[in-house]
């Protein structure tokens, strides 16, 4: 080590060398983005506020190239859209009132780049995180879920990510105890190299529970408590999550963090036993960019400053430099504001819970944030300008050149099979693709019942947790996305996402009330990414107004390419709706015989991006289907109506795969089958059997009636508008899926090849 290395890099030495090189683009930051700091502050910036700006000035952490569209969320919202909300975007997690005095908190972030260098701990460490946002808010997390995207399945690169992502996910889930109820999972050759690992929590709280984190009151004490502060995760937020990886050159790969779930565990009781105490005043998980990010905010969310000691912090490593300290992404740690008078009994607390604990400063009223190192001040910003004010970029924006020619290339000159044979080979080749087969080989690594309040759960279209034991109130919740989509149309595409997992919700009976969104594209610098990102914002947030759904809250991942080639713009959106009693939840499949089945919603001949086109005759091209919000509306409304009387015995949303797809999983849900007839479909929507079977059209439901709700139903439906078509009935006996005139096929069929897919490419579950 050399003498330059040991001398500590004050504010003082700072004013004095204004000429020392600093090794700014090595952590992200670019020369204009340098000299702006120079500016800030009056001279060159210390190692210590270099490392600070480097982290909360990358795009994970600032959105400096998103921030400009993502106001449109704010600006779409009616005072309607604001009944329900208590806490919308800006602080950890959204909030929403759901009655009865109960609170819900939810949120949707990505960690996409970590979980390809080292799947495992990289999707762990990603619900460690998304759980910690949830802890903050004052709420005890009650479920996750997960949205997964990876390469081609028979790629030997995409058996590596699946494998680590999935036992990362159920490692640290099953040992929170935490229970995972639904999510997506998508194999495409387009997320080769950029695999999408989305993470979602839910947690519960009373109105009176709900904290913010920011850092108030002069004199209060700042606290750091969790895990010790180690090597891992430095430097992730600003490089790994903000840029691309290379095709031609080396790979930027720092540590990826490195979890311990029974560690997060611990950190969960204490702190809800520390917010049932009100022994703080807030609490600020540390997650990207860590004691930069947690300092910086709680202050430019306060009304003063802080100054903090860092050698007060409790390391793992000893030979830590200060920079890396202020950098480290080390998991299960929390920092909290708490008042003198109270820092007895939160010390109490933490010891009786064996979480290890450092008082590093205190809030002041000075409006600058100051750390100090081995007696000297490293760091003296305003803290707004780290955690706030960063750059805000208008990115070049062009349509894609290609676009044109890709939506011209319709679906709809694809040749349709008319023979009943050809259609049943067509149906039974969707089933056995990678993403309409059974992926149970991924769900039932997880544990989805712990703690007792699952209602619903894979496979069912939406996951349900009750809420209140006394009442049955619950919560509904949804995610969904389709990247061919919006590689057609990133408007419509976006729009379609939220459709989908609206209706998801409103299948299970609950009223879509909430949404979250995680937003994944490619490089901000590729002018025709920029373009479908602001296209996507726009028909996100315009649906959002339509449905009277606000977004509270959620995250932006860009830079997922390598070299030129981007992944398909993947808005992934999570609907969350409220359901007075989960007893009157209604399940995606039929468990009774002689129900008959409606088509709620009419079929158009729209095939394009659909799974029978990729599948049948791999083709991406066309514009995907029409986007009927009102219609949307209407039938959520009729649900919820009819859940609420108890009419409906299944309900099931049409989607990828349309019509075909839907049947055969209703089918399999509980191994009842099903006899259809489609000539009555044919004639009132003027189709062909294929497009009745495989169209994609939105707004789209199928239910199962028992026989003695008919009349009331058929009724309910006259009332609201909403076109249903009776299609057929259950059959417990045949064990078949029968189309009548066309073709049938055994459920033990079925089954057999959509269960075999991913055993057949992935092997055994490990530990099975």
């Amino acid at each position: 080590m050399t003498l330059e290395q040991t001398v500590v890099d004050t504010v003082e030495r700072a004013r004095a060398t204004p000429e020392r090189e600093q090794p700014y683009a090595a952590l992200g930051l670019t020369a204009d983005e340098y000299a702006r700091i120079r500016e800030i502050l009056g001279r060159r910036p210390t190692s210590g506020e270099l490392a600070m700006y480097s982290v909360m000035w990358s795009e994970h952490c600032s959105y400096k190239s998103s921030k400009q569209y993502l106001r449109r969320f704010g600006e779409r919202v009616t005072d309607r859209m604001r009944e329900h909300l208590m806490v919308g975007m800006g602080q950890n997690a959204g909030v929403v009132d759901i009655g009865r005095g109960w609170a819900v908190t939810f949120k949707v972030e990505s960690h996409n780049h970590p979980s390809y260098i080292e799947p495992f701990q990289g999707a762990a460490t990603g619900v460690g995180g998304i759980v910690r946002d949830i802890i903050s808010m004052g709420a005890r997390p009650v479920a996750v879920m997960d949205q997964l995207r990876f390469g081609a399945l028979d790629e030997a690169d995409t058996h590596r990510v699946v494998h680590g992502v999935v036992g990362g996910i159920s490692f640290y889930g099953n040992c929170l105890g935490l229970p995972n109820i639904g999510g997506e999972t998508v194999f495409d050759p387009v997320y080769q190299g950029n695999p999408l690992v989305n993470a979602l929590c839910l947690g519960v709280l009373r109105h009176e529970d709900l904290h913010l984190a920011n850092a108030t009151g002069d004199g209060n004490v700042v606290v750091l408590f969790g895990a010790r502060t180690g090597g891992d995760g430095i430097g992730g937020a600003s490089i790994l999550a903000s840029d691309t990886f290379s095709a031609g050159g080396p790979t930027k790969r720092p540590a990826v963090q490195v979890g311990d779930p029974f560690a997060e565990k611990v950190l969960i009781e204490c702190c809800l036993e520390l917010f049932q105490g009100g022994l703080v005043e807030a609490i600020q998980d540390l997650g990207a960019a860590g004691i930069s990010c947690a300092t910086s905010e709680l202050a430019a969310n306060g009304d003063g400053g802080m100054r903090v000691d860092l050698d007060a912090v409790l390391l793992r490593d000893p030979t830590l430099t200060a920079e890396e300290i202020l950098m480290s992404e080390s998991q299960e740690r929390m920092m909290a504001i708490v008042a003198p008078d109270k820092l007895e009994g939160f010390l109490a607390v933490t010891r009786r819970w064996e979480v290890e604990t450092s008082v590093l400063g205190e809030v002041t009223d000075t409006g600058r944030l100051e750390i100090t190192w081995r007696g000297e001040t490293i760091v003296d910003v305003d803290p707004t300008t780290v955690a706030v004010d960063g750059p805000v970029y208008d990115r070049p924006v062009a349509r894609p050149g290609w676009i044109d020619a890709l939506q011209a290339d319709s679906a709809a000159a694809l040749p349709r099979a008319q023979d009943g044979g050809e259609l049943r080979s067509q149906l039974l080749a969707l089933l056995g693709s990678p993403n309409l087969a059974d992926v149970g080989w991924i769900t039932d690594q997880y544990d989805r019942y712990v703690l007792g309040n699952t209602a619903l759960s894979f496979p069912d279209d939406a996951g349900m947790i009750r809420v209140d034991e006394e009442s049955g109130l619950g919560v509904a919740i949804a995610t969904d996305a389709n990247g061919r989509y919006s590689e057609l149309d990133p408007y419509a595409g976006a729009q379609l996402a939220l459709a989908e997992a609206y209706r998801n919700v409103a299948v299970t009976g609950a009223r879509p009330l909430a949404v979250t969104d995680c937003l994944n594209f490619g490089a901000p610098t590729n002018p025709e990414v920029m373009w479908q990102f602001a296209q996507t914002v726009d028909g996100l947030s315009e649906a959002c107004l339509a449905l009277e759904v606000p977004v509270t809250g959620g995250n932006v991942s860009l830079y997922n390419q390598t070299g030129d080639r981007a992944i398909h713009p993947t808005p992934v959106v999570g609907v969350l709706g409220v359901i007075d009693d989960v007893a009157k939840r209604i399940p995606s499949g039929w468990q009774d015989d002689g129900l008959n089945l409606y088509l709620l919603g009419r079929t158009a001949l729209e095939l394009d991006g659909s799974a029978w086109a990729q599948v049948v005759h791999g083709h991406l091209g066309g514009r995907p289907p029409a986007v009927r919000l009102e219609d949307e509306r209407a039938l959520a409304g009729l649900l919820a109506a009819a859940a609420e009387e108890g009419l409906l015995s299944a309900a099931h949303d049409l989607s990828e795969g349309g019509l075909a797809a839907t049947l055969a999983e209703g089918v399999l849900r509980f191994g009842v089958g099903a006899r259809i007839w489609l000539d009555g479909l044919l004639e009132r929507d003027g189709i062909d059997a294929a497009t009745a079977l495989f169209s994609e059209s939105s707004a789209r439901v199928l239910v199962a009636v028992p026989r003695e709700e008919d009349v009331k139903f058929a009724g309910l439906c006259a009332g609201r508008r909403v076109p249903a078509l009776r299609l057929g009935v259950t059959d417990a006996v045949s064990g078949m899926l029968e189309v009548q005139d066309r073709f049938t096929i055994p459920t033990d069929e079925l089954r057999r090849i959509r269960s075999s897919v991913l055993p057949a490419a992935l092997g055994p579950v490990v530990g099975a």
